[in-house]
């Protein structure tokens, strides 16, 4: 994993990994805050697992590009507010994979972490996910992070498709989800550390 022992590098890397982050982004929605949550969210999850800190913060900086692959997709796509047909429904899924090519051959460990992130963080416990319909712990540990920070996000902030839940609402549709389209054990985690989650989001909003 990546030398932190230059906050400097670390830094300045991290300031990098946000600002692409943003910019694929950028045709959908203002994300500057929704990737700082996101990175928050996965770093809280990661230390309630008992990842070492080098690997969490990895993993937590990495997340920022989980989105990274919409930089390919048509803005009026990710604008649109209705239902997707089922071919819009299609290049939609690509941004996983095409995410994981653009970072995939980086020879830094955030972005190739950031990769891993990309393709495998709509995959779900069940295997009812995409791209690849992965199961359990098929799923690399940093996607189910990723993936489980993502949805309480999309869940607690406002967009255009849909309803914003409150936080606890959102918790309880979590542990519902528990085994079928999250690991478990990261459930518990987020369940445990849900206090400290939603300072975060408040601070964040």
């Amino acid at each position: 994993m990546f030398d932190f022992s230059s906050r400097n590098n670390n830094k300045e890397l991290q300031d990098f990994i946000t600002t692409i982050a943003y910019i694929a982004e950028y045709k959908e929605w203002d994300n500057r805050t929704h990737l700082e949550r996101i990175r928050r969210y996965s770093y809280i999850i990661g230390s309630g697992a008992g990842m070492s800190v080098q690997d969490n913060e990895t993993i937590s900086i990495a997340s920022q590009l989980h989105d990274v692959g919409k930089i390919t997709l048509p803005e009026d796509l990710l604008k649109k507010s209705g239902q997707y047909t089922e071919s819009e429904w299609i290049l939609i899924e690509r941004h996983t994979s095409e995410g994981a090519a653009i970072l995939q051959n980086a020879s830094h460990p955030i972005l190739l972490t950031g990769s891993t992130i990309a393709l495998t963080h709509h995959e779900r416990w069940d295997g009812s996910g995409y791209p690849n319909n992965l199961t359990g712990e098929n799923i690399p540990l940093a996607g189910r992070i990723c993936a489980l920070a993502d949805v309480f996000d999309a869940l607690t902030t406002h967009r255009a498709y849909k309803e914003t839940l409150e936080s606890v609402q959102a918790l309880n549709l979590i542990r519902e989800a528990s085994g079928v389209l999250f690991d478990p054990k990261l459930v518990r985690v987020f369940e445990q550390k849900f206090e400290e989650i939603n300072k975060v989001r408040m601070a964040y909003l």
